[in-house]
């Protein structure tokens, strides 16, 4: 029988164990790892289609309004938003491998098209669309290189708590860019602060008709979501503010509507764009590429574990490049994978990226034929739909829970966030980033130690003293073992603990045994800092054995000369072996516990 396989093509581990394979094609494999579709499709089960199509027909419901929001809120026109979906939803089910992932245009990716291309000044909307589809093709194009050189990596560079504080910072950002439209005022230019103080000396210009209808809209969105979770209700708005709106003739009272949208499907199209014009956009497409696969990839991660499949890091990258290379050429939006879309897509019944290729269809349907529907949609109402939309991501409880956990990284996720709100979005990004580097080099330049003693609880084992005061020092010997790796930015400090660890001891230590079970090769300045670790000993009388000398780190200690400054017959193969050495030397009776140690 053939293996049982899961719509990504993974086997189960039980059908492994029982049944042999015959390898595929090189070729074959190859196709199915750049082409994902051609390995889960054809092993699609058809009692799943039912589930795909319910999944398919609730998140093209939601999508559509987010779309038209996002589009306004990126400077471009609403239908930019739909052809967003024809090109990021059909492109990411080919080449996509997470059977959930939602991938559609972002509020973050939105800001970031209109912050950048509106600090280039475009001389008319021609010029702003042609900018605006140029950065979304560069991202695009870093994405799939970067998928095919399997730099995914990349994104661990910023860390959680700065994306938590840059994705809060845009939140407030986008909200407030919204409420001059939901107060009918003219629009401001420029940062958060800007912005307000921009609302707030045109506040006698408001429109009261345009205010109730956003604050209406508003009411409705975030009650159906308290009173029914499950309710649509960014479509309930959207339908029921066009009904409204074209039952009261609400354009005729100062309410500003979206108008006609173009209908039929977009030619794609190269945009007319300077090479010079895309070396300044350049910074900013990969500022939104960072952002747009750390979010898609977290959603990605966190639906893959749920269900338990696998997700190709370096594949999602290329699928969300294509994504974006296709609606860059439709003149749609920046796509980036949405947790909320996603989990709706999960929660109505998902099994496979057919729910997606569905979504796909209906879009191409609505661009066909229903894009009049939309002539007499309230601006306000789209502002109200992005304002709820960003809503989501100001996360307080998360940011709390930082400060409790872990202060420093607390304090990045706020500094990131009061870049975006006082700077602005690409500023932010590298503050973001620089933040996160430099915590990480802060804490990899120090070295905690931990002082073993031979642990109570399990014979012949140790555990750290200060953690666990039953474990008993061996006496005249200190037992260390770096709780990381040692390497050329922390091995001076290591060699700064163990020398103040001397001056702790009672009695005196006559014989430290360092544990290196954590490092698999050493590098030059370590070898060179276990150099002085040694001299420094020595003049103290104190000798130094090392315990777990893998095979790597000791080719490197040997050539280096590290062995002979130690000492050959100071270097063991265990830490039980080495400790037990030491007892000898020192002249210490046996300890009751120790089990014989065979060097394994």
């Amino acid at each position: 029988m053939p293996p049982l396989t899961s719509p990504d093509g993974a086997t189960s581990p039980g059908t492994l164990a029982a049944v042999a394979t015959p390898p595929a094609s090189s070729r074959t494999t190859a196709l199915h790892r750049a082409v994902p579709i051609t390995r889960w499709l054809p092993r699609y089960e058809r009692s799943w289609l039912r589930f795909d199509v319910i999944a398919g027909a609730t998140v093209w419901g939601l999508l559509i309004p987010e779309m038209i929001a996002y589009a306004s809120l990126a400077g471009l026109p609403p239908a930019a938003g739909l052809y967003t979906l024809v090109a990021s939803l059909g492109l990411y089910a080919v080449f996509g491998t997470s059977r959930q992932l939602v991938v559609a245009g972002t509020s973050a990716s939105a800001v970031l098209v209109f912050s950048t291309v509106t600090a280039l000044e475009p001389k008319d909307a021609a010029a702003y669309v042609a900018l605006a589809s140029g950065m979304i093709l560069l991202a695009g194009l870093i994405l799939v290189v970067a998928g095919l050189l399997k730099l995914g990596f990349v994104t661990s560079f910023l860390s959680k708590p700065a994306m938590l504080g840059f994705v809060f910072g845009l939140a407030t950002f986008v909200a407030v860019t919204q409420l001059p439209s939901l107060f009918g005022v003219q629009e401001g230019s420029g940062d958060t602060i800007r912005q307000l103080v921009h609302l707030v000396r045109h506040l006698d210009e408001v429109s009261l008709a345009t205010l109730a209808v956003g604050l209406i809209s508003l009411a409705v969105l975030f009650g159906l979501e308290r009173v029914s979770p499950k309710a649509p209700a960014g479509l309930l708005v959207l339908v029921g503010s066009i009904a409204a709106s074209a039952a009261l003739g609400l354009a005729d009272h100062g309410v500003a509507t979206v108008g006609s949208l173009p209908r039929g499907l977009p030619h794609p199209s190269i945009p007319d764009v300077r090479a010079m014009d895309l070396w300044v956009l350049l910074p900013s497409a990969a500022g939104m590429v960072l952002v747009i696969f750390s979010e898609a990839l977290g959603a990605a991660q966190s639906f893959a574990e749920e269900h338990e499949h696998r997700i190709d890091p370096s594949q999602e990258m290329v699928a969300l490049g294509a994504a974006n290379l296709g609606s860059g050429l439709l003149g749609g939006l920046a796509a980036g994978g949405s947790l909320s879309q996603s989990a709706v897509n999960d929660g109505a019944g998902a099994r496979s990226q057919v729910s997606t290729l569905t979504a796909a269809v209906l879009s191409i349907v609505t661009v066909v034929a229903l894009t009049p529907l939309f002539a007499d949609l309230p601006q306000a109402v789209l502002a109200a739909l992005i304002i709820h939309a960003v809503s989501h991501l100001m996360r307080v409880g998360e940011l709390r829970s930082y400060r409790r956990l872990v202060p420093r990284e607390f304090w990045v996720g706020v500094v990131t966030m009061g870049a975006v709100v006082v700077f602005d979005v690409l500023p932010a990004l590298i503050v973001g980033v620089t933040a996160s580097v430099v915590l990480l080099v802060y804490r990899s330049s120090r070295a905690p130690i931990s002082i073993l003693g031979r642990s109570s609880v399990v014979p012949g084992s140790f555990a750290d003293i200060r953690r666990h005061p039953n474990a008993a020092p061996v006496p005249g010997v200190l037992v260390i073992q770096p709780d990381a790796a040692l390497f050329y930015a922390n091995a001076a400090s290591m060699q700064d603990a163990i020398v103040h660890a001397l001056g702790d001891t009672a009695p005196p230590v006559q014989i430290v045994v360092l544990d290196l079970d954590s490092n698999d090769e050493l590098d030059i300045t370590t070898s060179e800092e276990l150099h002085k670790l040694v001299r420094n000993l020595d003049r103290r009388g104190v000798e130094l054995a090392i315990a777990h000398l893998h095979g790597p780190a000791r080719e490197v200690a040997e050539r280096a000369g590290l062995l002979d400054a130690i000492g050959a017959g100071h270097v063991f193969p265990t830490l039980g072996r080495a400790v037990e050495w030491a007892e000898e030397r020192t002249g210490a009776p046996p300890h009751p516990d120790v089990v014989p140690d065979d060097g394994a």
